[in-house]
């Protein structure tokens, strides 16, 4: 570590990193060392606790981290719920909305993660109309003027990735919000690929909701996953998923029905995922202690100089350019990329591949300059030698 790069000191946190050059920080991130002291702690609670555990802190675990994560976001205790996956978070959303009146539109991007849309479109069969919003002209990003114009006043919902997984390019959520509230439309914004890596202040942007999770630049591994709503707009909200957790008194096991919690637990459902709750916390806590700010730029300097090296070693980008438009990750449309990410691996070096995108490269702020520089000639010299070849067959196998 030198002064000038004062978050090398959180590296040997993520053992990972003194054994591979991990680069793909925007799947999943590194594992915090801590985190498997965390897991044993839920072990050793079941094994001595048994089912007193709940009331030693299980139950109430989902609003700490919860609260762990409205920090991140920019937003205040107490609005956040936990889920399994973005998809759940999804569902639990649109379960509050009904398509049956002349107010059914929802407005999304063709450039949005695969799960949104399917959930989305999947609407259509309650009545929803559809208005899929193209890529922009460079195709790889939202235009988010098509955006804008696209909503109207039939708009209900208006469903829009933050950052794009396939090339990183970020879209500018404050006019799509302004216009939604001109209409009376409702804002969801998928965080997923910007929460960890940019400062967000959803509660001062407006947006009605979100989703992500923390498996990826917050480092808190699979089943993290979130759903923030305003307070504002959930106090009018019902979800019809909806379950035990989500009652103002879920241990009466009342017969009235539903009674909603007035906080961002009326969008739980059941048990809480304790195990993956346990795991989650540290590294969600570490990129809080490293600073936001400090991370994107760190980020910055980082995916910069990577876009230099890939056009120094004639690697097409898929990417924007300019630092302020792109997210963490570095989007490489390499030659037989699939093959190339394999190759990679064998030499310790681990990115992952997308189709309509190729090699995403995706340094954190634990990662070095000499990682991303290792990890550029790595690729012009698989390339160069045909080391990749041998993958090949493989890539072209069926799933």
């Amino acid at each position: 570590m030198t002064a000038a790069e004062p978050l090398l000191a959180f590296r040997d946190r993520f053992p990972i990193t003194a054994r591979t050059n991990y680069l793909i920080n925007n799947s999943l991130g590194a594992m915090p060392a801590a985190a498997r002291a965390r897991v044993a702690e839920f072990l050793d609670a079941w094994d001595l606790r048994g089912v007193r555990a709940w009331g030693d802190g299980w139950w109430t675990l989902q609003e700490r981290v919860a609260d762990r994560i409205a920090g991140v976001l920019g937003t205040a205790p107490g609005t956040v719920s936990m889920h399994q996956n973005v998809a759940v978070a999804l569902e639990m959303i649109l379960s509050c909305f009904a398509f049956d009146g002349a107010r059914n539109g929802i407005v999304y991007a063709d450039r949005n993660f695969p799960s949104d849309q399917y959930i989305y479109e999947a609407r259509a069969r309650r009545g929803a109309r559809l208005v899929r919003v193209p890529a922009a002209a460079d195709g790889i990003s939202t235009d988010v003027q098509q955006v804008v114009d696209a909503i109207d006043d039939r708009t209900l919902l208006v469903a829009i990735d933050h950052v794009m997984f396939r090339s990183a390019a970020i879209v500018d959520p404050a006019p799509i919000v302004a216009k939604a509230e001109r209409v009376g439309a409702f804002v969801i914004l998928d965080v997923f690929h910007s929460v960890g890596t940019l400062p967000l202040e959803l509660a001062k942007w407006g947006v009605h909701a979100a989703v992500g999770g923390a498996l990826k630049w917050l480092c808190g591994g699979p089943g993290n996953c979130f759903l923030y709503v305003d307070p504002d707009r959930a106090r009018t909200l019902q979800p019809t998923f909806t379950g035990w957790a989500a009652h103002k008194n879920p241990f009466a096991f009342s017969p009235q029905g539903q009674d909603y919690r007035d906080d961002g637990g009326r969008f739980a459902t059941g048990t809480p995922n304790v195990p993956a709750l346990h795991s989650g916390m540290e590294g969600i806590g570490i990129v809080a202690e490293a600073g936001l700010p400090a991370i994107r730029a760190r980020s910055q300097r980082l995916t910069q100089l990577l876009v230099e090296e890939a056009q120094r070693a004639g690697l097409a980008l898929r990417s924007p350019v300019e630092p302020q438009r792109r997210g963490g990750h570095v989007a490489l449309d390499v030659p037989d990329g699939y093959a190339v990410c394999q190759a990679l691996a064998a030499r310790e070096i681990v990115v992952d591949f997308r189709p309509d995108a190729g090699l995403r490269v995706a340094p954190h702020f634990y990662n070095t300059e000499a990682e991303v520089r290792a990890a550029v000639r790595a690729m012009r010299e698989i390339l160069d030698a045909g080391e990749h070849r041998r993958f090949l067959q493989a890539a072209r196998k069926p799933g």
